[in-house]
Parts: structure tokens; C-alpha cells; sequence
């Protein structure tokens, strides 16, 4: 395994993975001591502030066991155990890979080693060499947490009991559900059950129903199941929603005192055209001295979400709105977040605002942050604002708006949306400049009958209008996080919600290189340092933008990153080339924005900082959560693309080889993104096999090429909606 280069390296933060480095040097030479100096140099750390956090990490593993100290200040790895903790991930082939931070890499589990255990589930093992050889096995001798206890699925009935056929494939075992379980369901149908129980004299688990779906394929059956899979809920319970109708929806002269009135200056919404919340506003005021004052609103959730109630204990239970295809599984009820929250045109709302004075070169030169009242003068859907910046301000008036509500843009709305563009455009230019990697993705959009089937597919791009929105938001997060997290540049101890994202992985930008060579793009991803690895992943993107194979190479980009998460140490924003970010933002669909208000406030009236432990723990949850919705709605995406291509099973597309695996090649058809399987033993030419290092089929007597990134032209064959699924026919290779 080659050493991860340094790419991204920041004095004053908190070092990520510290424990995972200190093990991996001290397993590199388990008999050497080493003592903090030493490891700070292998680390690269030159700072006290970063040198202080090896010495305490140090005592850390030490009272752990996991290392010992071999002489004063010297440390090293201890006696080693064969016993290890760490979580599962099941592959669909019912092997699994057991993941631990203690260990360099992970260990390979078969089948018949995982003794119940299930995908993600947190185990104990022990760790051996597999007999006769140098490599490294695994055998499961304790689950120590379940992951998921509930299962979706189709149930297959028999006389006196049923099985549960799970969905998902990384669910080896069918669950037995005794007659007195069933709930009356009837067979064939889908259902949401709950493992109960596994004896150890059973290859099933035992298991309950919970909730009867409906008939597989019928389309709100399928809905609900993609969010049960995951864990997220489809309805609110009776009592969140009694409370949230207790919610008083009328403004006090008591509250507007307590605020900064904001409601003269000139404000608006720029949103989708069929949105129905509205998280933040725009307002703009021209200074005497020339400078502008930008308010950036945000509907003031945490002000009607109060701690300790029924409400926010179940938006932090949700942690995120699901945004699926059809519909929108909403945070809150929906009294907050299309009613008293949701800044909707002419109606005064409370507000948490970031307002900033800003000059001529987007530099800020004053700022202030704190509890508003503001009156949204005008709602703007992206494409009539779009239609401003285009025109250049030359449109006065239209009869009947993209919203569908007639109106006259006034002139000094034209006026603020042509300088905040100006602004926009500034303010990203800095931050390209400064490192930050533009993932400008086209994503795939569905028009929908009444019936909720699609009867086309669509690409939405962004444009100006949703860069200009963008850039205002990250400079309204960035800035609180800087004004809670450092003060004169240097890092306090505050507890804060900070949105991070690590540095990439050299290896995978390496994968990434080899793989877009394929495509004939050959300059290099330079990893001198961050703005060379920054400018060389924006040229790539640029460079493929348009092209059949742009969905793909920028998928293969996406996955190169890290995940960005939300955590109280800050180690800054990778992506987006910011020391300081957090989410302050969207508070009506993102838990981590509601605690990130009610922090700021706390610091705003002068508090002092809370213990980090109950605050990591519940970005850890909203991380997961946020991973669950996300994995739902590429699910649904899935689902609805199978669903279209079912009425287009006659057509012929070109489509782009996007994936070769040996038992075939995956194709994405270039002109609605679905994409499919062609089975290796579907390809009748020849007798094909799989070369690796070629990322390709090969025909053993032809010594014909399929290989990622070729163009060829499909027919649909199968479609399998329960699986989200399709099987393609290969027609012929197309030359280019």
C-alpha cells in the first residue's frame, strides 16, 4: 500500500485520525520506542498546539492498553491482540470486510465466518492467518451492536408461517415470521418486519410485521419502502403534529422589540419554482459611502423549536428532510416549514440574519450577526432572476411569471439582483483561486403525470441565479463560523457545528487519473499541494462538461473526495478551501443548522461554551442521517429511471460503457443518464473475460475490446423495479 502524501496541511486545528496514525507508525516498527518529538516529525506537525495533542493522545492509548511506554516518554505498539472491534461491511455475495481504525487494513470475513453478523453491525473478532498462507481472516465471535433491526421486504407465505424476502441484497438471510406474527398479511405483498430474535440452532432470524406496505411495484408501496429501508419515516406521529398546531402564529410587539427591524430594506426569496419553504432571503441597501449592506435571512426555526419538546425531539430524530422524486419528506410539520417558518412574500417573519457591509471588490468590511424581523418583498423563482442577469436588467414587466402569479420587476429589484451577481462572481473567483473544487453537476429531473409516472426526463444545470444564492449562503456560513470559532485568527475553544471536509485520498486521485486516461484526457491531477490538485480536478471537470461521459467522470470525482460531515472539531472545508464552515443556512430542513442558531445566540449573549461530548454526538447522528437520505433518494432516482425506461423497451440509445466488472459492463445511456447491465453471457461474439488492469472485457479469440468509456448501442431487455435494476442488450460498438 503506497504512503498517503500530505496534501492539505493547516497549523492550529484539531490533527483528524490521530489515533489512527499514531498506531499505524508504531505497528510500522512494534519494537522501536518512540517519543512525541519523533512523532511529530513523522507527522509533519511543527506547532505546539498540534504537538500537545500527540502528547495527550499518547496518554490516551496508553491508559487504553493499546500501547505501552517502553522507557520514559517513549512509547510503543503493545503486545498485540488478535481480538479487534470495529464494524461490518457485507458485500452483496454475503462475504464481508471488517473495518477498524486500529488496524492499517481492512480484514476479509467470509461467509461462513460472520456468525449472524449483519452489514454495518458493530462485532468483535478474531483476527488469524488463513492456513497456509500470509493472508490476513477474520472470524466473528461477538455482535456487539446491531446496526438495523428492520427489514423491508416481500413476504412468502406457507400454512403456518411466513419468510421475509429482504430488499436489500446486503441481507444474506430470509426471516422467519411465526403465524401469530403475520398481522394478517397476505402473500406476495410488501412488509416492513422487525428481527426479534436469532437462535443459535436457526440459519433464520425470527422476526415480526410491523407494518403492511402494499402489492410490490405499485408506486406508493415502493415510496414508502425506499424510506423505511433506510430507516426514515413517511408521516409524522399524532402527537408531533398536535404540538406543532399549538405553535402560536401571530408576531408579538414584545418579539419585534427584541429584534433588529429589518422590514424596510428592500428583500427577497430566490428559490426552485416549485418549492414550497423558503429557508433564507436577500436584502440589499446602497450605504452613503458607497459600500453595500447584504442581509442574509434565514427563517428563525430554533425561536418556534424549542428544546425538550416532543417537536424537536423528533427533527432531531429526522435530522434532515428526504428529498425523493415525487415528493418531499419533510423535517418539520408542515405548519413550520411551508407555514410560520417559511419566508414567503409579503408576510413578516422572524429571522436569524449574517448582515454584512460589503465594497466594490466583495471584501467585507463590517458584520453583524443576531435575531430580525423581515418582510419579503418579492419571491423569485431561479429562472426569472436568471432572466434578469441575462438580460442585463432589460426586462420590465411580464404578464404571467414562472410562478404563476403576474408581476412588474421594479427597478431597484433589477438593480440589487445585477450587483449581487457582480458580487457572486467575485466572491467565487476567490474561492477558486484560494483551492476550492467546483462539482457543477447536472442533475437528472423527471417530468411526472398526475399518477406520479414519468413521462420524460430533463437536466437541471446551475446557472448564475442558483451561483449567486450559493455564494452568499457559504459566505453567511463561513462567517459565523469564523466568529464563533477564532477570534483574531486564532482558534478558540468553543463549541461549535462545523461542516467539514477532509483532504482526498492520493490513492483514489491516483484511480481517478488512470481511469480518465481511458477517455483520452491525459493531463495530469497535480498533487504538488492543494491549489494544484484544486486547479488540475476543475480543469478535468471543465474539460469533460458536455461530453457523453461527463455523468460518469464527475461521479468517479465525487467518490475521490471525502466525505464532508458534521463534527465539533474543526479541520476545515477541503472542498470548498475554507478553515472555518459550518451550516447556518437551511435550519427548516437540516437539524445542524437549528443547533448551530442556538449556539451562536448562546455566544451572542455572552455564554460560555458547553461541554463538545452531547453536541459531537449529535453530529455524528446527523451525519448518518443526512448518508440514510441521501442513499433514499439515489433510490428513488433508481426507481423512476427503471420506471421510464418500462415504456421504452422498443427504442435503441447510445449509451457510455460507465463500469466493468467480471461477470459484465455497466452503460449509461448518454441522453437521460439510466443506466443498466449488459451480462457478460449476453454477449454472444465471443468468449469474454475480465482484464483488470485494461478496465475491460476481452474476447479470447477476437481480441475485441470492451472497455470503460467505449460508446455502444443498447435496447432495454429487463426491467426489474422491486430491485431498481435494469438488464440492457448489447446491439453493436459504436466507432469514434
Amino acid at each position: 500500500m503506497s504512503t498517503r502524501k500530505k496534501i492539505y496541511k493547516k497549523k492550529g486545528n484539531v490533527i483528524k485520525d490521530l489515533t489512527k496514525k499514531i498506531l499505524k507508525i508504531l505497528n510500522q516498527s512494534p519494537s522501536n520506542g518512540y517519543n512525541y518529538k519523533q512523532l511529530s516529525s513523522k507527522l509533519e506537525i511543527t506547532d505546539a498546539a498540534g504537538r500537545n495533542q500527540i502528547i495527550q493522545k499518547l496518554e490516551e492509548l496508553k491508559g487504553q492498553k493499546k500501547i505501552e511506554e517502553a522507557e520514559r516518554g517513549k512509547f510503543k505498539i503493545a503486545p498485540a491482540s488478535k481480538y479487534y472491534i470495529g464494524t461490518l461491511d457485507v458485500t452483496s455475495n454475503g462475504n464481508a470486510y471488517f473495518i477498524c481504525e486500529e488496524l492499517e487494513k481492512d480484514i476479509y470475513i467470509p461467509a461462513r465466518n460472520l456468525n449472524r453478523g449483519l452489514d454495518k453491525d458493530t462485532v468483535k473478532i478474531y483476527k488469524y492467518n488463513r492456513k497456509n498462507s500470509s493472508k490476513e481472516e477474520g472470524d466473528v465471535v461477538e455482535i456487539i451492536k446491531r446496526a438495523k433491526t428492520e427489514f423491508v421486504g416481500v413476504l412468502q407465505l406457507n400454512k403456518n408461517f411466513g419468510f421475509l424476502v429482504p430488499d436489500d441484497a446486503k441481507m444474506y438471510a430470509d426471516i422467519f415470521i411465526p403465524k401469530n406474527k403475520l398481522k394478517d398479511a397476505e402473500d406476495g405483498v410488501k412488509v416492513l418486519v422487525k428481527m426479534t430474535d436469532w437462535p443459535d440452532n436457526s440459519k433464520n432470524p425470527f422476526g415480526e410485521v410491523i407494518t403492511i406496505l402494499g402489492m410490490p411495484g405499485d408506486h406508493e408501496t415502493e415510496m414508502h419502502s425506499i424510506l423505511l429501508e433506510y430507516g426514515l419515516p413517511y408521516k409524522f406521529p399524532e402527537n408531533v403534529e398536535a404540538e406543532a398546531d399549538l405553535i402560536p402564529l401571530e408576531i408579538s410587539s414584545k418579539e419585534i422589540e427584541n429584534r433588529r427591524d429589518m422590514r424596510g430594506d428592500l428583500t427577497f426569496t430566490i428559490d426552485p419554482k416549485d418549492a414550497k419553504d423558503f429557508d433564507d432571503a436577500l436584502s440589499f441597501k446602497i450605504l452613503e459611502n458607497g459600500n453595500y449592506e447584504i442581509g442574509i435571512h434565514i427563517a428563525d426555526v430554533s425561536h418556534y423549536l424549542q428544546e425538550k419538546t416532543i417537536l424537536d425531539a423528533e427533527a432531531y430524530s429526522r435530522a434532515t428532510s428526504v428529498y425523493l422524486v415525487d415528493r418531499v419528506v419533510p423535517m418539520l410539520p408542515e405548519v413550520l416549514s411551508n407555514g410560520v417558518c417559511s419566508l414567503r412574500p409579503n408576510e413578516e417573519k422572524l429571522t436569524f440574519s449574517a448582515v454584512f457591509e460589503i465594497n466594490e471588490k466583495a471584501h467585507v468590511i463590517n458584520q453583524w450577526f443576531g435575531r430580525t424581523i423581515t418582510y419579503s418583498d418579492k419571491r423569485f423563482a431561479y429562472e426569472e432572476a436568471q432572466e434578469i442577469i441575462e438580460t442585463k436588467g432589460n426586462i420590465i414587466s411580464k404578464e404571467i411569471s414562472i410562478t404563476g402569479e403576474s408581476y412588474t420587476v421594479q427597478p431597484e429589484i433589477v438593480e440589487a439582483v445585477l450587483k449581487l451577481d457582480k458580487l457572486a462572481k467575485i466572491l467565487r473567483k476567490k474561492r477558486l483561486q484560494q483551492g476550492a473544487i467546483t462539482f457543477d453537476r447536472v442533475e437528472v429531473k423527471f417530468n411526472l403525470n398526475e399518477n406520479a409516472e414519468p413521462i420524460g426526463v430533463f437536466f437541471k444545470e446551475s446557472k448564475d441565479a442558483n451561483k449567486l444564492i450559493e455564494e452568499f449562503m457559504l459566505l453567511a456560513n463561513r462567517k459565523v463560523a469564523e466568529f464563533v470559532g477564532s477570534k483574531k485568527g486564532v482558534p478558540t475553544k468553543n463549541t461549535f457545528i462545523y461542516r467539514v471536509h477532509d483532504e482526498p485520498d492520493e490513492d483514489k486521485l491516483m484511480s481517478l487519473q488512470t481511469i480518465v486516461s481511458k477517455f483520452g484526457y491525459k493531463n495530469k491531477i497535480d498533487l504538488k499541494n492543494k491549489q494544484t490538485t484544486s486547479a488540475s480536478l476543475n480543469q478535468l471537470l471543465q474539460d469533460v462538461h458536455g461530453t457523453g461521459e461527463a455523468n460518469m467522470i464527475e461521479t468517479l470525482a465525487v467518490r475521490s473526495m471525502s466525505k464532508a460531515v458534521y463534527t465539533t472539531d474543526n479541520i476545515g472545508h477541503y472542498g470548498l478551501a475554507f478553515d472555518y464552515y459550518s451550516h447556518f443556512t437551511s435550519p427548516i430542513r437540516r437539524y445542524p443548522d437549528v443547533m448551530t442558531h442556538r449556539l451562536l445566540q448562546h455566544y451572542l449573549d455572552g455564554g460560555k461554551s458547553p461541554k463538545a461530548e452531547a453536541y459531537e454526538e449529535k453530529c455524528k447522528h446527523s451525519s448518518e442521517q443526512e448518508y440514510m437520505a441521501s442513499k433514499a433518494e439515489r433510490d428513488s432516482i433508481k426507481y423512476m429511471q427503471v420506471k421510464y425506461m418500462e415504456d421504452h423497451k422498443d427504442q435503441q440509445f447510445e449509451g457510455v460503457i460507465s463500469g466493468v466488472t467480471e461477470w459484465g459492463i455497466y452503460v449509461e445511456i448518454i441522453e437521460n443518464k439510466c443506466e443498466g447491465m449488459v451480462r457478460i453471457r449476453e454477449i454472444k461474439d465471443d468468449y469474454y473475460i475480465y482484464d483488470e488492469k485494461q478496465y475491460a472485457l476481452v474476447g479470447q479469440s477476437t481480441k475485441n475490446l470492451y472497455q470503460l468509456g467505449d460508446h455502444v448501442l443498447i435496447k432495454v431487455k429487463h426491467t426489474d423495479l422491486e430491485r431498481k435494476h435494469l438488464d440492457f442488450s448489447l446491439l453493436e460498438k459504436i466507432s469514434k
